[in-house]
Protein backbone atom coordinates (compact mmCIF):
# COMPACT_ATOMS: atom_id res chain seq x y z
CA UNK A 1 0.00 0.00 0.00
CA UNK A 2 2.91 2.59 0.36
CA UNK A 3 4.07 1.54 -2.49
CA UNK A 4 1.10 2.47 -4.21
CA UNK A 5 0.63 5.91 -2.50
CA UNK A 6 4.21 6.94 -3.46
CA UNK A 7 3.65 6.37 -6.83
CA UNK A 8 0.06 8.13 -6.66
CA UNK A 9 1.87 11.24 -5.04
CA UNK A 10 5.22 11.39 -7.47
CA UNK A 11 2.46 11.04 -10.30
CA UNK A 12 0.85 14.14 -9.29
CA UNK A 13 4.11 15.86 -8.86
CA UNK A 14 5.36 14.95 -12.69
CA UNK A 15 1.38 15.78 -13.76
CA UNK A 16 1.59 19.27 -12.42
CA UNK A 17 5.01 19.63 -14.66
CA UNK A 18 3.15 18.71 -17.69
CA UNK A 19 -0.11 20.50 -16.29
CA UNK A 20 2.01 23.97 -16.09
CA UNK A 21 3.02 23.74 -19.54
CA UNK A 22 -0.34 22.54 -20.29
CA UNK A 23 -2.23 25.56 -19.11
CA UNK A 24 0.12 27.95 -21.13
CA UNK A 25 -0.76 26.14 -24.44
CA UNK A 26 -4.21 26.35 -23.47
CA UNK A 27 -4.02 29.78 -22.69
CA UNK A 28 -2.63 30.65 -26.26
CA UNK A 29 -4.90 28.25 -27.93
CA UNK A 30 -7.71 30.13 -25.99
CA UNK A 31 -6.83 33.23 -27.32
CA UNK A 32 -5.91 32.95 -30.38
CA UNK A 33 -7.14 29.64 -31.89
CA UNK A 34 -3.84 27.78 -32.14
CA UNK A 35 -1.38 25.33 -30.68
CA UNK A 36 1.92 26.93 -29.77
CA UNK A 37 4.96 24.40 -29.89
CA UNK A 38 7.15 26.80 -28.83
CA UNK A 39 5.90 27.32 -25.05
CA UNK A 40 8.18 24.72 -23.58
CA UNK A 41 11.42 26.95 -25.00
CA UNK A 42 9.39 30.35 -23.71
CA UNK A 43 9.10 28.78 -20.46
CA UNK A 44 13.16 27.39 -20.42
CA UNK A 45 14.08 30.88 -21.49
CA UNK A 46 12.24 32.73 -19.07
CA UNK A 47 14.07 30.93 -16.06
CA UNK A 48 16.98 31.21 -18.00
CA UNK A 49 16.03 35.22 -17.35
CA UNK A 50 15.50 34.72 -13.53
CA UNK A 51 18.95 32.57 -13.33
CA UNK A 52 20.40 35.60 -14.82
CA UNK A 53 18.82 37.29 -12.36
CA UNK A 54 19.66 35.86 -9.48
CA UNK A 55 23.51 36.18 -10.36
CA UNK A 56 23.13 39.82 -10.54
CA UNK A 57 21.94 39.00 -6.66
CA UNK A 58 18.26 39.66 -6.80
CA UNK A 59 16.57 37.82 -3.85
CA UNK A 60 15.06 34.32 -5.57
CA UNK A 61 11.18 35.85 -5.67
CA UNK A 62 12.10 38.81 -6.82
CA UNK A 63 14.01 37.85 -9.60
CA UNK A 64 10.85 35.27 -10.78
CA UNK A 65 8.47 38.00 -10.75
CA UNK A 66 10.53 40.56 -13.31
CA UNK A 67 11.74 37.41 -15.03
CA UNK A 68 7.58 37.07 -15.50
CA UNK A 69 7.20 40.17 -16.53
CA UNK A 70 9.65 40.13 -18.85
CA UNK A 71 8.41 37.00 -20.09
CA UNK A 72 5.21 38.87 -20.58
CA UNK A 73 6.35 41.80 -22.61
CA UNK A 74 8.70 39.25 -24.62
CA UNK A 75 5.63 37.05 -25.57
CA UNK A 76 3.40 40.10 -26.60
CA UNK A 77 6.34 41.17 -28.85
CA UNK A 78 6.72 37.55 -30.88
CA UNK A 79 2.72 37.89 -31.53
CA UNK A 80 3.37 41.71 -32.54
CA UNK A 81 6.15 40.91 -34.66
CA UNK A 82 6.23 37.54 -35.99
CA UNK A 83 3.38 35.65 -35.18
CA UNK A 84 0.91 38.28 -36.23
CA UNK A 85 2.40 37.52 -40.36
CA UNK A 86 0.90 33.82 -39.85
CA UNK A 87 -2.49 34.00 -38.13
CA UNK A 88 -4.73 34.66 -41.07
CA UNK A 89 -3.10 32.53 -43.07
CA UNK A 90 -2.79 28.48 -43.22
CA UNK A 91 -2.59 27.24 -39.62
CA UNK A 92 -0.58 24.77 -40.99
CA UNK A 93 2.36 27.51 -41.68
CA UNK A 94 1.74 29.28 -37.84
CA UNK A 95 2.09 25.53 -36.14
CA UNK A 96 5.62 25.11 -38.62
CA UNK A 97 6.16 28.86 -37.47
CA UNK A 98 6.16 28.01 -33.44
CA UNK A 99 8.34 24.63 -33.61
CA UNK A 100 10.76 26.82 -35.99
CA UNK A 101 10.62 29.86 -32.61
CA UNK A 102 11.37 26.58 -30.09
CA UNK A 103 14.65 25.74 -32.42
CA UNK A 104 15.52 29.31 -32.35
CA UNK A 105 14.97 29.93 -28.53
CA UNK A 106 16.55 26.55 -27.77
CA UNK A 107 19.65 27.27 -29.59
CA UNK A 108 20.02 30.89 -28.04
CA UNK A 109 19.60 29.91 -24.65
CA UNK A 110 22.25 27.30 -25.58
CA UNK A 111 25.13 29.52 -27.09
CA UNK A 112 24.07 32.39 -23.96
CA UNK A 113 23.96 29.58 -21.15
CA UNK A 114 25.62 26.88 -22.56
CA UNK A 115 24.08 23.28 -22.08
CA UNK A 116 25.68 22.31 -19.19
CA UNK A 117 23.17 21.55 -16.06
CA UNK A 118 22.25 24.53 -13.63
CA UNK A 119 21.64 24.79 -10.56
CA UNK A 120 18.17 26.45 -10.10
CA UNK A 121 16.81 27.17 -6.36
CA UNK A 122 13.47 26.26 -5.69
CA UNK A 123 10.89 28.68 -4.07
CA UNK A 124 9.89 25.97 -1.55
CA UNK A 125 12.21 23.59 0.83
CA UNK A 126 13.63 20.29 0.14
CA UNK A 127 12.24 18.56 3.31
CA UNK A 128 9.59 16.07 3.03
CA UNK A 129 6.97 14.89 5.44
CA UNK A 130 5.13 11.08 5.53
CA UNK A 131 1.40 11.29 4.27
CA UNK A 132 -0.12 7.02 4.96
CA UNK A 133 3.66 6.00 4.15
CA UNK A 134 4.48 8.28 1.69
CA UNK A 135 7.41 10.78 1.41
CA UNK A 136 5.75 14.08 -0.02
CA UNK A 137 8.39 16.83 -0.27
CA UNK A 138 7.19 20.85 -0.07
CA UNK A 139 8.43 21.40 -3.54
CA UNK A 140 5.87 18.43 -5.03
CA UNK A 141 3.34 20.03 -2.68
CA UNK A 142 4.44 23.25 -3.20
CA UNK A 143 4.28 23.13 -7.46
CA UNK A 144 1.07 20.51 -6.94
CA UNK A 145 -1.16 23.52 -5.17
CA UNK A 146 0.26 26.30 -7.47
CA UNK A 147 -0.64 24.99 -10.90
CA UNK A 148 -3.87 24.09 -8.78
CA UNK A 149 -4.24 27.96 -8.35
CA UNK A 150 -3.47 28.94 -11.04
CA UNK A 151 -5.98 26.33 -12.95
CA UNK A 152 -8.52 27.62 -11.45
CA UNK A 153 -7.94 31.32 -11.82
CA UNK A 154 -7.38 30.72 -16.01
CA UNK A 155 -10.74 29.03 -15.85
CA UNK A 156 -12.65 31.67 -13.99
CA UNK A 157 -10.78 34.48 -15.98
CA UNK A 158 -11.64 32.85 -19.16
CA UNK A 159 -15.44 32.32 -17.99
CA UNK A 160 -16.11 35.66 -15.68
CA UNK A 161 -13.70 38.20 -16.83
CA UNK A 162 -14.50 41.00 -20.01
CA UNK A 163 -10.95 39.89 -21.13
CA UNK A 164 -11.38 36.49 -20.83
CA UNK A 165 -14.72 36.57 -22.78
CA UNK A 166 -12.97 39.13 -25.14
CA UNK A 167 -10.07 36.66 -25.89
CA UNK A 168 -12.19 33.67 -26.48
CA UNK A 169 -14.32 35.73 -28.94
CA UNK A 170 -11.60 36.78 -30.66
CA UNK A 171 -9.97 32.99 -31.15
CA UNK A 172 -13.65 32.10 -32.41
CA UNK A 173 -14.01 34.45 -34.61
CA UNK A 174 -11.33 37.53 -35.06
CA UNK A 175 -13.16 39.24 -38.21
CA UNK A 176 -16.94 39.42 -36.20
CA UNK A 177 -14.43 40.38 -32.54
CA UNK A 178 -13.26 42.59 -35.24
CA UNK A 179 -16.68 44.27 -36.01
CA UNK A 180 -18.16 44.08 -32.64
CA UNK A 181 -15.66 46.74 -31.57
CA UNK A 182 -13.21 44.33 -30.05
CA UNK A 183 -9.14 45.78 -29.81
CA UNK A 184 -8.39 42.27 -31.94
CA UNK A 185 -4.44 42.85 -32.71
CA UNK A 186 -4.13 44.01 -28.43
CA UNK A 187 -6.34 41.01 -27.27
CA UNK A 188 -4.32 38.80 -29.45
CA UNK A 189 -0.69 40.84 -27.67
CA UNK A 190 -2.20 40.14 -24.61
CA UNK A 191 -3.28 36.32 -24.69
CA UNK A 192 0.49 35.31 -25.90
CA UNK A 193 1.84 37.44 -22.93
CA UNK A 194 -0.03 35.72 -20.55
CA UNK A 195 0.99 32.38 -21.87
CA UNK A 196 4.49 33.84 -21.50
CA UNK A 197 4.22 34.65 -18.06
CA UNK A 198 2.16 31.28 -17.00
CA UNK A 199 5.47 29.92 -18.88
CA UNK A 200 7.75 31.75 -17.09
CA UNK A 201 5.81 30.61 -13.60
CA UNK A 202 6.04 26.80 -14.91
CA UNK A 203 10.22 27.57 -16.01
CA UNK A 204 10.90 28.67 -12.42
CA UNK A 205 8.77 25.54 -11.17
CA UNK A 206 10.25 22.97 -12.80
CA UNK A 207 14.10 24.01 -12.77
CA UNK A 208 14.43 23.03 -9.25
CA UNK A 209 13.32 19.49 -9.98
CA UNK A 210 14.88 18.70 -13.61
CA UNK A 211 17.81 21.29 -13.68
CA UNK A 212 18.12 23.98 -15.83
CA UNK A 213 19.35 23.25 -19.25
CA UNK A 214 18.30 24.51 -22.58
CA UNK A 215 16.11 21.17 -23.46
CA UNK A 216 14.74 20.75 -19.98
CA UNK A 217 10.97 20.88 -20.96
CA UNK A 218 11.16 19.02 -24.60
CA UNK A 219 9.86 15.64 -22.83
CA UNK A 220 7.68 17.77 -20.83
CA UNK A 221 5.86 19.31 -23.53
CA UNK A 222 5.16 15.95 -25.13
CA UNK A 223 3.19 15.40 -22.27
CA UNK A 224 1.58 18.75 -21.76
CA UNK A 225 0.35 17.98 -25.42
CA UNK A 226 -1.17 15.15 -25.08
CA UNK A 227 -2.62 16.50 -21.86
CA UNK A 228 -4.07 19.45 -23.72
CA UNK A 229 -5.62 16.78 -26.58
CA UNK A 230 -7.06 14.77 -23.59
CA UNK A 231 -8.71 17.21 -20.95
CA UNK A 232 -9.81 19.34 -23.90
CA UNK A 233 -7.82 22.85 -25.30
CA UNK A 234 -11.11 24.42 -24.06
CA UNK A 235 -10.79 23.87 -20.35
CA UNK A 236 -8.05 24.60 -18.43
CA UNK A 237 -9.72 22.47 -15.49
CA UNK A 238 -9.47 19.36 -18.15
CA UNK A 239 -5.37 19.61 -19.02
CA UNK A 240 -4.64 19.87 -15.43
CA UNK A 241 -6.81 16.64 -14.62
CA UNK A 242 -5.61 15.28 -17.85
CA UNK A 243 -1.59 15.81 -17.19
CA UNK A 244 -2.17 14.86 -13.31
CA UNK A 245 -4.10 11.27 -14.50
CA UNK A 246 -1.42 10.81 -17.40
CA UNK A 247 1.49 11.58 -14.66
CA UNK A 248 -0.22 8.45 -11.85
CA UNK A 249 -1.18 6.06 -14.34
CA UNK A 250 2.49 5.83 -16.08
CA UNK A 251 3.96 5.34 -13.08
CA UNK A 252 1.79 2.69 -12.13
CA UNK A 253 1.98 1.06 -14.89
CA UNK A 254 6.04 1.19 -14.60
CA UNK A 255 5.39 -0.67 -11.32
CA UNK A 256 2.37 -3.01 -11.95
CA UNK A 257 2.40 -3.52 -15.69
CA UNK A 258 5.06 -6.16 -16.75
CA UNK A 259 5.77 -5.06 -20.18
CA UNK A 260 5.73 -1.90 -19.91
CA UNK A 261 8.45 -0.91 -17.18
CA UNK A 262 10.27 2.38 -16.58
CA UNK A 263 11.26 2.17 -20.31
CA UNK A 264 7.95 2.23 -22.73
CA UNK A 265 5.79 3.63 -19.84
CA UNK A 266 5.81 6.91 -22.53
CA UNK A 267 3.04 5.36 -24.13
CA UNK A 268 1.10 4.88 -21.59
CA UNK A 269 -0.65 8.27 -22.14
CA UNK A 270 -0.94 7.51 -25.68
CA UNK A 271 -2.64 4.94 -25.49
CA UNK A 272 -5.23 6.63 -22.80
CA UNK A 273 -4.99 9.46 -25.36
CA UNK A 274 -6.02 6.91 -28.36
CA UNK A 275 -9.13 4.79 -26.16
CA UNK A 276 -10.50 8.23 -25.41
CA UNK A 277 -10.69 10.17 -28.47
CA UNK A 278 -12.47 6.92 -29.47
CA UNK A 279 -15.52 8.32 -27.44
CA UNK A 280 -14.79 11.88 -27.00
CA UNK A 281 -13.18 13.33 -29.86
CA UNK A 282 -13.27 16.75 -28.30
CA UNK A 283 -10.93 15.16 -25.24
CA UNK A 284 -12.82 14.81 -21.59
CA UNK A 285 -13.24 18.03 -20.54
CA UNK A 286 -13.71 20.34 -24.00
CA UNK A 287 -16.37 21.07 -25.86
CA UNK A 288 -18.24 19.90 -29.20
CA UNK A 289 -17.73 22.23 -31.89
CA UNK A 290 -21.34 22.97 -33.42
CA UNK A 291 -21.29 24.51 -36.97
CA UNK A 292 -24.66 26.11 -38.17
CA UNK A 293 -25.61 26.44 -41.68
Amino acid sequence: MGTFIQLVVDGLAMGSIYGAIALAIVLVNQSTGMINFAQGGMAVLSAYFAYALLGMGLPLILAILVAVAISFVLGALIERLLMRRFESGDPDTAVVVTIGLLTLITGIAGMVWSYNNLQFPSLFPPDSFSVLGAAVSWRSLGTFLTIAAIMVLLQLMFQKTKVGLALRAVADNPKSSAFSGLPVGRLLMIGWGLAAALGAVAGALVAPRLSLTPGMLDGALVYALAAVILGGASSPIGVVFAAWLIGVLENLAAVYVPFIGHDLKIAVPFVLLFMVLLVRPQGLFGRKTVVRV
